[in-house]
């Protein structure tokens, strides 16, 4: 190790750089390549990926959607385009029969375009019945008092928990809310909760959440419920649960097994196992094509030491003579390698980093932006520079053993 702090072995080292600036350029341009795109693309696909994440938010990703719709096949008596409705006959038996899947379940209900006032302000906006549950399949940003709780449900109390749009649509700015009294379709309110709206994927609209029983006596839905939210245990595979519960709502409500249109579901998880494998492929291709620009630039390096050393023939022939060691010539070869190609790939990093910037910077600004925080973790950088050096020494004992095979007196004689 001792020619790693030899000022004799640097300077050959720079000798040699300066003798062929423009030689030694066109060199290290290869691998220089390589390693900015290995990191761009790096980067850009972790940005992809906290894009992906900041879109999901607080909403449980190993989640499913289930609705009803018509029914697409006629079935033990029941004709074609039948509807019908969930029930609380079915939650109980979902919850029981996969109480070792099923972590939450939110049962739902919605109206739409529901006129709302406030003294003599009012909009148009969607009123949900819910149950406490939801807030923990989609955390609410409260920003004034509480969601839901189970009081709310045993009391049958009419209060009220509306998104910002809402209370700023009937609210003068900066006034306190909580307490205060709304219309929802001409029901008094009790406003407890105001939550901000979700910069991420959000599963409703403008929306006041009501408890659920209000919701049943309010507008007389009885036993109904328009659709549910159910998130899986730690573990459990989420499309295989969304096809057993079809399955078991088909059994429940006499619709044929291979009606497609009876039932309607989205599937969180499952988008999200291929968003997650196109970044995992993305990430795949770019080691790939990176590892391979590295190879290219790096034997591109070898090739430029070969001649290098074939044009310092007779000077390697001189120094053999005069008693230096064929590890000390080979020593001094693969530092060069070793150092030509981390310079290149030092340069290739910063310019890298500089790049994800400037992405960052144009796509990675704004709440809906697709490119989040692109950058490439320090161990990646690691190993990323650990390949450079072995791939330099590896290509530098080329040129290394081929100028120790040379004996001195022939590599005298050399013109």
């Amino acid at each position: 190790m001792k020619f790693l702090f030899d000022s004799d072995s640097w300077q050959e080292i720079y000798g040699s750089i300066r003798k062929n600036k423009v030689r030694t350029v066109i060199t290290i341009i290869g691998v220089f390549w390589g390693i900015l795109l290995l990191v761009g693309l790096l980067g850009a696909a972790k940005g992809i990926d906290n894009g992906f994440k900041k879109m999901f938010g607080s909403l449980a990703t190993n989640s499913v959607f289930i609705w009803t719709e018509s029914t697409d096949i006629p079935f033990k008596g029941f004709q074609k385009g039948r509807r019908f409705n969930f029930n609380f006959n079915d939650i109980a038996l979902l919850k029981n029969a996969y109480k070792d899947k099923i972590k939450l379940l939110a049962p739902r209900i919605q109206h739409g375009e529901i006129l709302f006032v406030n003294d003599f302000k009012s909009g148009n906006f969607q009123v949900s019945g819910d149950y406490p549950v939801l807030d923990k399949i989609q955390k609410k940003n409260l920003i004034y008092g509480r969601f839901l709780n189970q009081n709310d449900i045993e009391n049958h109390t009419k209060v009220c928990v509306i998104e910002e749009t809402i209370y700023k649509q009937l609210f003068e700015k900066n006034e306190y809310p909580i307490g205060q009294y709304i219309k929802i379709d001409n029901v008094n309110y009790k406003v407890v909760g105001v939550f901000k709206k979700p910069s991420t994927l959000n599963i409703d609209g403008s929306t006041a959440y009501i408890p659920f029983t209000t919701f049943q006596k309010v507008y007389n839905t009885s036993n109904n419920v328009g659709w549910m939210v159910i998130t899986a245990n730690d573990g459990v595979d989420i499309k295989q649960l969304e096809i057993d519960v079809l399955l078991t709502l088909k059994n429940l409500h006499k619709i044929h097994p291979e009606d497609t249109r009876a039932l309607g579901s989205a599937n969180l998880g499952d988008e999200l196992s291929k968003v997650t494998g196109f970044l995992k492929g993305m990430q795949f291709l770019t080691w790939f094509v990176g590892i391979a620009t590295l190879i290219a630039g790096v034997m591109a390096i070898g090739n430029i030491l070969l001649i290098t050393v074939k044009e310092r023939t007779k000077e390697i022939g001189i120094r053999r003579a005069i008693g230096a060691t064929p590890k000390s010539i080979r020593s001094q070869i693969v530092l060069e390698s070793v150092f030509l190609t981390l310079l290149a790939g030092m340069v290739g990093i910063v310019l890298g980093g500089g790049v994800l910037m400037v992405l960052d910077s144009v796509w990675g600004t704004g709440p809906d932006s697709a490119l989040v925080n692109p950058t490439v973790d320090i161990p990646i950088i690691l190993i990323a520079l650990l390949i450079l050096i072995i791939l330099g020494t590896l290509i530098g004992l080329i040129p290394a053993f081929k100028a120790t095979v040379i004996k001195p007196i022939e590599a005298l004689r050399e013109e």
